[in-house]
């Protein structure tokens, strides 16, 4: 291995360690929690190495929303993957998205709520972002029924979802009717 290889592999390591801290300190005490100097802390480089690797906070939200949006396309696919019929699949989706989003608060944020400079539904939106809405849209496609298009649909029911994650997570929605919030949910937006 060249000395340039290891240093590569050493900053990448770096890079994944900022992110992993950051994501931690964020799912404990909230995304205020995380600040360059606090992280810069906690990894035990300097201030001036963490900005080697970040411009600031709003690029470490980034890099945080990249990798929860592959961790959310993951566990969509994966649900769906194991349901037998496009209703269950549909409903394996919306609960394993929502079980994201209860089970990676900060994370969840990071992809939805926080600025990140990440692109949104443009030609220079990030992969993973495009990824984790394909895993969408492969299960929610099949049940957009007849003249929906179903980029339109899965935006829809995409949104229903966050709706539903939101609302839980503030307290506005009972935790305990969301199953039934699911079928409903399902019942009338889903033709199968």
């Amino acid at each position: 291995m060249s000395v340039q290889e290891r240093k590569e592999r050493e900053r990448a390591e770096r890079q994944r360690l900022i992110v992993a801290t950051a994501r931690e300190l964020a799912e404990r005490q909230g995304w205020d929690a995380v600040t360059t100097r606090r992280l810069a802390e906690r990894i035990e480089y300097s201030q001036p190495v963490l900005y080697s690797h970040f411009r600031g906070k709003r690029e470490i939200i980034g890099a945080v929303a990249l990798q929860g949006a592959a961790e959310l396309a993951s566990a969509v696919r994966t649900a769906a993957a194991g349901a037998s019929g496009p209703r269950e699949r549909v409903a394996a989706l919306a609960h394993a998205y929502l079980d994201f989003a209860e089970g990676n608060p900060a994370v969840y944020d990071a992809i939805f709520q926080l600025d990140g400079g990440l692109a949104f539904a443009q030609e220079d939106t990030p992969e993973p972002l495009k990824d984790a809405f394909a895993a969408l849209l492969e299960s929610l496609g099949e049940v957009a029924g007849d003249g929906v298009p179903p980029g339109l649909f899965t935006e829809t029911f995409w949104a229903a979802l966050h709706g539903l994650a939101t609302l839980t997570r503030a307290g506005r929605l009972p935790p305990e009717d969301t199953g039934a919030r699911v079928e409903l949910l399902v019942d009338r937006l889903a033709v199968v």
